[in-house]
């Protein structure tokens, strides 16, 4: 007769108590790459696959003119991602910065660093993503950054910096980058330091803008404020937006200046002590520039935007725990999103960490033509939806949302699994289809 512990029955059981051991440790060191949030009813899918891979800052054009692929980073190199089925395919291998894809050709124009003769050099390229054809554009002296290229990509825009400390620096990558600052060091205010003493050093600085085909170079706006955050109109190639860099509440920083160095213009004027303004963007036709806008900072949120042609500005109201660390607009302009904060930044927000949908509504003029509105702002309030649960994301990440092209789902990137992957949530939910 067997007994309960039999060597047979004993064995089996070992097996099957190891297997089901192995089964638990990985489902808790595999991710899912594909699920329903329980909170919100949306579905969400992993894009990449690589740990470290990451989707492009919120301002960056990371799809190809046809909208069918966006390129994403990876600690390897450069891949597209196809949008239908998410087929993940590598366009250039190594050390390579992303600057954005062409909004004419579609080719993806980055920066390489290489050793050439003993020496090393930074070196502005593009590449075609379907050839995968690579063309050197430019190499980079010291304190040359490029950030952006223009709508008919004849024209790359950058900075240049002229400092005497290049060592021992804050900043990795060039003058404009900040190094990778971890959530602790954002809890305790480290790189609010950075900016202040980056601020204060008042390096000389100007903008340039590189002609492609003749490769000349021109420059303007010689300053000793802290330019940064670089972007071309998607639809202008005349048209740039930078910014001064620093603590917002110390500077005014939303302009616009022409390629040919005139029309500077301070696209916000402060109206209040501690007002703040920033983290700007073009819309996909180019019309209008939306930013981050508090009044006062930390206090009363808002959405607003400048309308580049008239002048017109719009400000959508949003509550505290909407308040999002980079907010974007649909391609059709019908929509916005926000992607979410932690309690520790400047909304202190007590919910915050959710990706959002939001749904603007303009307040409706009832004055009925006793006041003179031409002149003044018109207001509205976002309807949020949430989209994404955020609550195991570590914010020293930002999310950078961004609308795919069909409007279909919000892309982002996060570290929710532990590891930086790209990820999209669908914008319907899955028991709307």
């Amino acid at each position: 007769m067997k007994t309960l512990f039999s060597p047979t029955r004993f064995g089996a059981v070992l097996l099957l108590t190891i297997f089901c051991c192995e089964a638990r440790s990985l489902a808790q060191t595999h991710s899912p790459t594909e699920w329903i949030d329980p909170d919100t009813g949306h579905r969400v899918v992993q894009l990449s696959t690589e740990p470290g891979s990451e989707s492009l800052y919120f301002n960056l054009n990371p799809f190809t003119p046809d909208g069918k692929s966006m390129v994403i980073t990876s600690p390897s190199g450069i891949s597209m991602i196809n949008l239908q089925t998410r087929a993940g395919d590598k366009i250039a291998s190594g050390r390579l910065h992303v600057i954005m894809v062409g909004h004419k050709t579609g080719q993806i124009y980055y920066v390489a660093v290489k050793a050439e003769n003993g020496a090393t050099n930074r070196v502005v390229c593009s590449v075609d993503p379907t050839t995968k054809t690579v063309r050197e554009i430019m190499k980079l002296s010291r304190g040359q950054e490029i950030s952006t290229v223009n709508a008919d990509e004849t024209l790359l825009a950058g900075t240049i910096t002229e400092r005497n400390d290049w060592t021992n620096s804050f900043f990795e990558g060039g003058p404009n980058r900040l190094t990778n600052v971890r959530s602790e060091d954002f809890e305790r205010g480290r790189k609010g330091r950075m900016m202040e003493q980056r601020l204060a050093k008042h390096y000389p600085m100007e903008l340039f803008f590189y002609n492609i085909a003749t490769g000349k170079t021109k420059t303007c706006n010689r300053c000793t404020d802290w330019l940064n955050h670089l972007q071309f109109s998607p639809t202008d190639p005349t048209l740039l937006m930078f910014c001064h860099e620093g603590p917002w509440h110390k500077v005014d920083r939303i302009w616009t200046i022409r390629t040919d160095g005139s029309g500077l213009t301070l696209i916000h004027h402060r109206t209040m002590v501690m007002e703040i303004a920033g983290h700007e963007f073009f819309s996909a036709d180019g019309r209008t520039i939306w930013y981050d806008l508090q009044t006062p900072r930390g206090e009363d949120f808002w959405v607003a935007g400048y309308h580049v042609e008239t002048g017109a500005r719009t400000w959508y109201h949003l509550q505290r725990n909407e308040w999002s660390v980079h907010f974007n607009v649909s391609p059709d302009n019908t929509l916005f999103s926000g992607d979410g904060g932690d309690a520790n930044m400047v909304a202190h927000a007590p919910d915050g960490k959710w990706l959002y949908l939001f749904h603007p509504e303009l307040i409706g003029d009832k004055s009925a033509g006793n006041i003179d509105t031409k002149n003044l702002i018109q207001t509205g309030v976002f309807h949020s939806e949430k989209l994404v649960n955020m609550s195991k994301h570590n914010y020293g990440l930002e999310p950078n949302a961004m609308f795919s092209p069909d409007m279909k789902w919000l892309i982002f990137r996060s570290n929710m699994s532990g590891e930086n992957q790209a990820y999209a949530v669908e914008l319907k939910k899955a028991d709307e289809k």
